[in-house]
C-alpha cells in the first residue's frame, strides 16, 4: 500500500497553499521563512529502517526528507540563521545557498538537546569549516551542555562557535526589521530544556514548535499562539497512537496529528490554514505523499509543510 501512495506522488503532484510558494530558480529570494527539513530528528529513511515506509526512499533519493529545519532570511542585508543545527546541515546549507548566492549565515538558534537539533553543529569545528565565533543562540542548560561536553566543548574553547545567552519570553533583536523570541514547552529535557520560538518580520510573524509533549501540558493556549501568527509550523511527529509497533507511544510523547487536528477541527478556515505540520517520524504517513492521512490532514483544511518552500 504505502508503495502505491508514493506511486501517486508523480501522478499527482504536490498540494500548494495560499501561504507558501515554491521558490523559481530563475527568481531572486525574497525575505521570510525557508523549509530545509521536515522530518523528525534522524531523517527520512532512517537508519537501519527496512520497513515498507522507508523502502521507497532508499531506492529514490528523491523521496528522501531531511531532520527538520528552517531558514529565516533578509533580503535587503543578504543575511540568514537557523533554527536548528541538524545532522543534516550540509546539505541543508548548500541548498539554500544556491537559492541565494551570496548569503552569509549570521547565527543559529537551538530548540534542545535531542540529536536532530544540535549536533550538525560539528560541522564547524577545525576538522571541517572552522568557523570563527558564530553565534548560537541556546538557553542555559543548553549552553552549559555545549560548554561543559566534549566534543561540543571544542566548539567553545578554539571559539568556532559564540554562544548567546537566550532567556525564555526575552526578545532577541537581530536587527531593525528582525526579531525572535524563545518560549519554554514541555518536553523530554533530559539534557536541556525545550523552547519554541515566535520569528517576528515586517510582513509576516511565524511560529515554530518541532517538538512538544501534549498541548495541554502546555502552560499556553496554543491556539491563542496561532492567532498571533501568520504561519504556524507545529510538531507533526506522530500521525496516530499505535505506529510504532511494540513501542509504548507514551514514552516517546508528542501530541497526535490526530489529536491536534480534532483540537482545531472549529477554528475558522483561516485560522487552519497557518498550520503547517512538520517534524515526522519515518513511520508517519504524511511523509507519503498519496497516503490517505495526508489527504485527510490537507481536506481538514491544514498544511504540510515541504523542504523548498518559502512563506
Amino acid at each position: 500500500m504505502r508503495y502505491q501512495w508514493v506511486l501517486l506522488l508523480t501522478l499527482v503532484g504536490v498540494v500548494g497553499c495560499k501561504n507558501t510558494t515554491k521558490q523559481a530558480d530563475n527568481q531572486p529570494l525574497k525575505s521570510g521563512i525557508v523549509v530545509l527539513g521536515i522530518a523528525q530528528d534522524a531523517g527520512f529513511p532512517q537508519a537501519d529502517c527496512k520497513k515498507d515506509c522507508c523502502q521507497a526512499a532508499w531506492l529514490d533519493p528523491s523521496l528522501r526528507r531531511h531532520a527538520s529545519c528552517l531558514a529565516l532570511y533578509d533580503s535587503l542585508k543578504n543575511q540568514f540563521w537557523l533554527f536548528e543545527a541538524t545532522p543534516d546541515i550540509k546539505f541543508q546549507m548548500d541548498r539554500f545557498k544556491k537559492m541565494a548566492p551570496e548569503v552569509s549565515l549570521s547565527g543559529i538558534f537551538l530548540t534542545h538537546a535531542h540529536i536532530g537539533h544540535y549536533t550538525g553543529l560539528m560541522h564547524f569545528g577545525h576538522e571541517v569549516m572552522g568557523a570563527k565565533e558564530l553565534p548560537v543562540f541556546a538557553m542555559p542548560r543548553m549552553r552549559s551542555f555545549l560548554s561543559e561536553n566534549g566534543p561540543w566543548s571544542q566548539l567553545v574553547d578554539y571559539k568556532n562557535i559564540d554562544l548567546q545567552k537566550l532567556n525564555a519570553d526575552s526578545t532577541v533583536i537581530l536587527n531593525e526589521r528582525f526579531s525572535v523570541m524563545p518560549f519554554r514547552v514541555p518536553h523530554r529535557d533530559e539534557f536541556s530544556e525545550t523552547v519554541g520560538y515566535k520569528i517576528m518580520t515586517p510582513k509576516k510573524s511565524y511560529l515554530f514548535i518541532p517538538d512538544i509533549d501534549k498541548w495541554h501540558l502546555w502552560k499556553r493556549d496554543i491556539i491563542d499562539e496561532i492567532a498571533e501568527v501568520d504561519v504556524a509550523f507545529l510538531d507533526g511527529t506522530f500521525f496516530a497512537n499505535g505506529e510504532i509497533p511494540g513501542r509504548d507511544m507514551s514514552q516517546i510523547p508528542h501530541p497526535f496529528m490526530e489529536e491536534s487536528m480534532e483540537l482545531f477541527r472549529d477554528l475558522p478556515k483561516g485560522e487552519k490554514a497557518k498550520i503547517h505540520f512538520i517534524h515526522f517520524n519515518h513511520t508517519n504517513p504524511t511523509l507519503q505523499i498519496g497516503s490517505e492521512a495526508r489527504a485527510e490532514i490537507l481536506g481538514a483544511g491544514f498544511e504540510v509543510a515541504e523542504e523548498g518552500n518559502h512563506y
